[in-house]
């Protein structure tokens, strides 16, 4: 029997503030999140985040819980199910967060005895602080087993045409509602540092050379995301004029990678533009970072400047092509 482990980010096991508190520990805890001195690391998360933003960050996600909790999560196990009904008995499928529950260690334990592990991290774009990481993870845990299966890796799948096809469907369908003067293609942002960390050949100088998509940008998450938007917007028949890449959920005062979508927002309210569809390309699940900060917390920015419609195409979710899309890519590895 083949395994397939899916991944995702996590999500705190409820809204209360300790639940919260508990997740961004262990978030904001792990190296490659927050890649500065351990010591330093420490107090930043344990004496200024958890303590000070655990209870804003609950409230917000009690916006986001529905009667069946959080929606990364149910979704989570719905394409689980989903996928193991199309591959059959030859697969065991099993669902882990990086952070929380269900945690990696538990999933990883219902494939222990597989011939093989085949690990599909839910992020479409690589980085180290989210598929990296996932990676790490999985082999720190395996490490410590008698009997190590193969063990293979999707590191990122932007390109793949089910994915983009998802989305596209789900753009259509917004854009049969209603006409819109803009698109933006909003993904979460990560710090500057971390682009140059993983530059080859010092080709990265987070600017121009994103403009082209290649072997020595490849794994670079910032090249990846503007690539991923000309795909979407060459499926969309859009022109450059016509569409905006941005990145989202800055935290602290060192440089993240640009543009800021705040700063997006306020020039296209400032140019007249009253209606933009905007995308979440880097979640395949309606989350915090999706429902909340772009649905919501964006819209409200943008109409309070001016704008007049803020409309959020929905994440991959449940959607049949996505799952046929992680088909392809279990079957592959």
């Amino acid at each position: 029997m083949k395994g397939i482990l899916l991944v995702n980010l996590g999500t705190p096991d409820s809204t209360s503030v300790a639940d919260v508190r508990r997740y961004l520990r262990e978030f904001l805890m792990d190296k490659r999140v927050i890649d500065i001195n351990p010591v330093g690391r420490w107090a930043l998360v344990n004496l200024i985040i958890a303590p000070f933003r655990a209870p804003k960050s609950a409230h917000e996600y009690s916006k986001l819980f529905d009667d069946r909790g959080s929606p990364l999560k149910y979704y989570g196990y719905d394409v689980r199910d989903m996928l193991q009904k199309r591959l059959g008995e030859k697969y065991k499928v099993a669902l882990g967060m990086r952070y929380q529950n269900p945690s990696i260690h538990s999933a990883l334990e219902e494939l222990k005895h597989c011939e093989s592990i085949h690990v599909i991290s839910l992020f479409p774009q690589y980085a180290s602080a989210t598929t990296g990481s996932v990676h790490d993870k999985v082999m720190e845990i395996v490490k410590g087993w008698q009997i190590i299966p193969t063990m293979t890796f999707t590191s990122k799948f932007f390109e793949e045409e089910l994915y983009l096809q998802t989305i596209e469907n789900n753009a259509r369908r917004k854009m049969e509602e209603d006409t819109y003067d803009h698109v933006v293609f909003s993904y979460h942002g990560i710090p500057e540092r971390q682009i140059y960390k993983g530059s080859v050949g010092g080709h990265c100088k987070i600017g121009a050379c994103c403009a082209a998509y290649g072997p020595k940008n490849q794994y670079c998450y910032r090249a990846q995301c503007f690539q991923n938007s000309r795909l979407l917007a060459d499926r969309l028949g859009l022109s450059k004029e016509q569409y905006t890449v941005c990145f989202q959920s800055r935290l602290g005062k060192t440089p993240w990678i640009q543009p800021y979508a705040e700063d997006v927002i306020a020039d296209l309210a400032k140019k007249g533009v009253k209606k933009v569809l905007v995308f979440s390309p880097a979640f395949v699940s309606d989350c915090l970072e999706t429902t909340v900060e772009v649905g919501e917390t964006f819209a409200e920015d943008f109409i309070h400047q001016g704008g007049e419609k803020w409309t959020l195409v929905p994440s991959l979710n449940a959607e049949e092509t996505w799952v046929g899309c992680l088909e392809q890519l279990a079957k592959r590895g």
